[in-house]
């Protein structure tokens, strides 16, 4: 898996490209100190990963995010990496299509797990805390019923309730007593109803909605 460090201090840089390059199954292809630099550095290199400080200069992680995610037909995976988990960036990053962050404390172990869990997409990087994280926004907004939730099937509904709860397709088939395929048809259905681009962005949704219920 090819991985992109985008980070405004060297140090950073360095400590997270000696972890990953150190797995067989992992390398750095390039590193950013801006959010600018990014975005140039994603498109020409074409990263199976990019890690994303959420706090850089001239264009932030936000908006660099967005601006990669726009700006590719088959963009990588993002994970913002933060300070503090609770920051209104991360969510704001989640929001524009982020698959996750990372906190700035994590060891080389929950680095290296990150990076993997992220690039094979079929569960939620640390979901209890995303739950969190959209459970607190929803609560600040009005409650709004968009038309997709009336285009959900009953089966494709319960997967968004399930995978709002952090389960993985195998979870989820084992829960409904189908196979892991089936579940993977539900949940694309889900993401092209919704809009999602992946399953953290459905669940921010599924929250946002009152969908799923924030209490």
């Amino acid at each position: 898996m090819r991985v992109v460090l985008a980070d405004d201090e060297r140090m950073v840089r360095t400590a997270l490209r000696v972890i990953l390059d150190a797995e067989p199954d992992l390398e750095v292809v390039g590193e950013a100190s801006t959010g600018a630099e990014a975005v140039s550095l994603v498109r020409e290199a074409r990263p199976d990963v990019v890690l994303m400080d959420v706090r850089m200069p001239e264009v932030d992680g936000i908006r660099a995010t967005e601006q990669i995610l726009a700006g590719m037909a088959e963009p990588p995976r993002i994970v913002v990496v933060t300070t503090f988990e609770n920051d209104a960036y991360v969510y704001d990053a989640l929001r524009v299509g982020a698959a996750g962050f990372l906190l700035k404390r994590a060891g080389a172990e929950e680095l290296v797990d990150a990076v993997r869990l992220v690039a094979r997409s079929d569960s939620l990087l640390y979901p209890a805390a995303v739950r969190g994280l959209a459970a607190e926004h929803a609560r600040r907004r009005p409650p709004a019923a968009p038309p997709w939730v009336a285009r959900l099937t009953e089966r494709e509904a319960q997967v968004l309730r399930l995978v709002a709860t952090g389960l993985t397709n195998a979870e989820i088939a084992g829960r409904m007593g189908v196979g892991p395929a089936t579940v993977k048809t539900h949940m694309a259905a889900v993401l092209a109803k919704t809009g999602a681009r992946d399953r953290t962005q459905a669940v921010i949704l599924a929250y946002e909605s009152r969908f799923v219920s924030p209490g």
